[in-house]
């Protein structure tokens, strides 16, 4: 929108200056509503504190007593208003050049601002689909099927660790790595601490009794206190 405005309003020079990165460029007077319509939407659920200055680089919250090159807004762009003030041009279109820079920077700095709130978002359905399988296999315990739950939570735990790795962007040797396999990457990249790892590789050792036939079955307070470490897991090791 900014170099459109430049390409419609602006002078030789003006036109001399826009990139031919910039590609084919739309007419700024019939692009601009759509474009600021998205726009504002846009901020409204991401950076709501930034509406009402959106909105003023538009069009002016106060009344101005007179225009100039300070106040001009977009909204006067649209408007084609030009002002002289003794033969000399004060203000015209391509004075809306400033606001339009400052809305589009506005909308450029969102970019992180969405990562960050995907990410949020992604971490919180995240949390509630693990709470739901470790609520599962609290009820699997609590009814006597030990080995069930105790691979319920080894599952999530595992899960969780991958994730953590994905997020981290840690690369993994195997394609289908275990509990440990996990741990150990996560510590080597320094993402946990040894007290972390020690816990984690417990809770390991308890998930492998419940996978594994053996002579002694795990208990009901071995599979509560892992189905216990894995939610804290799930909580202090993102």
């Amino acid at each position: 929108m900014y170099y459109a405005l430049y390409k419609e309003h602006g002078t030789a020079e003006d036109v001399q200056t826009i990139p031919k990165s910039a590609g084919e460029l739309p007419r700024f007077s019939l692009a601009y509503q759509g474009w600021y319509s998205e726009c504002l939407a846009l901020l409204t659920q991401i950076a709501p504190e930034r509406v009402d200055d959106f909105r003023a680089l538009y069009a002016s919250k106060t009344q101005r007593k007179e225009i100039d090159f300070s106040n001009y807004t977009i909204s006067d762009c649209l408007k084609g208003l030009v002002g002289r003030r003794y033969g000399d041009i004060l203000y015209e279109p391509r004075s809306a050049a400033s606001a339009m820079l400052q809305q589009a920077s506005m909308i450029e700095g969102l970019k992180n601002r969405f990562k960050s709130t995907l990410y949020d978002i992604r971490t919180l359905v995240h949390a509630d689909l693990l709470d739901d399988e470790l609520h599962a296999a609290e009820e699997l315990n609590k009814n006597g099927f030990q080995r069930g739950a105790g691979a319920v939570a080894g599952v999530v735990l595992e899960g969780h660790l991958a994730a953590v790795c994905e997020r981290h962007q840690i690369t993994l040797r195997k394609k289908d790595p275990a509990i440990s396999d996990l741990n150990d990457a996560l510590k080597t990249a320094s993402v946990i601490d040894t007290a972390q790892w020690r816990f984690v590789q417990h809770l390991g050792d308890i998930r492998n009794k419940c996978d594994h036939k053996k002579t002694t079955d795990p208990s009901k307070e071995e599979v509560s206190e892992l189905i216990d470490g894995v939610r804290k897991v799930t909580k202090t090791i993102l």
